[in-house]
């Protein structure tokens, strides 16, 4: 009979967890419900894996209700997690925790590493070892966050505190492309009826205007000479775009670009603060990860600035941690740094006064991850109107160059 390993709460709150043989996965969700407890978590146990085969792909025998795709997504690696974390909790094993975990996953690459896993940790290898070897998929936050979770005999709870960071950081990213979406859209069409127009309507026009025994406007004839000068080298003005787009990404490759974009990123109008209130989500939301896991902190911001993905916060971080291992009050080089906001270092600070870092890390997490959406809406709700006014202003210019002369030539006769 089927096993089910699962995680619930008591009417008291205290976290249960265990395995319930049953024919269907509702069958054990009723007796567990039956006992009064409230279920958070449940995995249904598959059939014995081989470690070096490939489950088949879609439409094949037992995989076929499997879709497959080679990334590694956020959301692949935080399911992991989670369901490592509940099974963990369960008290099954980590290889067959694994196993079972490898026999679900819906990602290729995935499949593979985590098959790699096991070989690596039955060949002697710990869990946070085995990360290691696959720092493409596993960054060094996780490995740091195993390995302390291994040492302290609480690995299931790190898992559980690393898979909520996991979603809450998938959440994040999905809501800024959501949100990026429609004008991203509205500017791609607006672009191509502008070069429509361009390239189209206008020698249209011109050619009607051939027949007009006049002078053309200023606008009119603006208009058709820049219309003329598009059509005449637009060969020679994609070829310098893509070599301008090309030139660009590679200066932003190397160390120097980069440090000049992101300085540049952060000093802009309006979006500067976006820029800032992103990074400051995401330390915060690292650190009280971290921290709550019991790393310590220094290794917590060493992680920190290799993980923010940033050269010259990478930087700032280097020199709070610095001015950590010197003595000082982690809130004392955050508030000499100047990046961050003096509402941040406040709380640091009351957070080591009291002793509660990672809580006090986590509600300046919430407050920038609101802020960031408040960013979001505020810029979708004004782009809209802007870029609806822009193509007014442009297809009305472009209207009343082209009916200029027919006006004129009507008010001659």
């Amino acid at each position: 009979m089927p096993k089910f390993f699962f995680v619930a709460r008591d009417r008291s709150g205290e976290k249960k967890s265990g395995a319930e043989e049953a024919a269907t996965q509702e069958e054990a969700i009723s007796r567990i419900q039956s006992r009064g407890l409230l279920i958070i978590n449940i995995i249904p146990e598959q059939g014995e894996g081989k470690d070096s085969q490939m489950p088949a792909a879609e439409g094949s025998g037992a995989g076929k209700r499997r879709r497959w795709h080679y990334g590694v997504k956020n959301e692949d690696l935080a399911l992991f997690c989670r369901q490592l974390a509940t099974l963990l909790g369960a008290g099954v094993t980590i290889l067959k925790s694994l196993d079972i975990i490898a026999q679900q996953i819906s990602s290729r690459r995935l499949y593979g590493v985590i098959r790699d896993l096991q070989r690596k940790m039955e060949s002697g290898l710990t869990f946070h070892e085995a990360l290691a070897k696959h720092p493409v998929v596993f960054p060094e936050l996780w490995v740091n966050l195993v390995e302390s979770g291994e040492a302290s005999g609480n690995l299931a709870v790190v898992l559980s505190r690393l898979a909520s960071y996991l979603e809450r950081s998938a959440a994040f990213k999905g809501k800024i492309i959501s949100a990026l979406m429609y004008p991203m859209i509205l500017f791609v069409v607006s672009f191509l009826a502008l070069t429509f127009l361009t390239i189209k309507i206008i020698p249209t026009f011109a050619e009607i205007f051939k027949g007009f025994n006049m002078k053309l406007p200023a606008l009119t004839r603006g208009l058709i000479g820049f219309s003329n000068f598009i059509r005449g080298n637009i060969l020679f003005i994609i070829i310098i775009a893509v070599i301008g787009v090309v030139m660009l990404k590679s200066y932003i490759k190397t160390e120097y670009g980069r440090r000049k974009f992101e300085t540049l990123k952060f000093k802009l109008p309006v979006f500067g603060d976006f820029f800032r209130a992103m990074i400051m989500e995401r330390f915060s939301s690292e650190m009280a990860t971290l921290i709550e896991s019991g790393v310590p902190i220094l290794y917590s911001l060493e992680i920190t600035e290799h993980s923010v993905n940033n050269l010259v916060v990478g930087d700032i971080i280097r020199q709070i941690k610095d001015g950590v291992r010197d003595g000082k009050s982690l809130s004392s080089p955050i508030a000499k740094s100047g990046f961050f906001d003096p509402m941040l270092t406040q709380m640091v600070s009351i957070g080591e006064e009291i002793g509660e870092l990672s809580e006090m890390f986590k509600r300046i997490n919430t407050f920038y991850f609101e802020a960031v959406e408040t960013y979001l809406a505020r810029f979708t709700a004004l782009f809209e109107p802007l870029m609806l006014v822009f193509m007014g202003l442009v297809v009305g210019v472009m209207v009343i160059g082209m009916f200029l002369p027919i006006f004129q030539l009507a008010s001659l006769r």
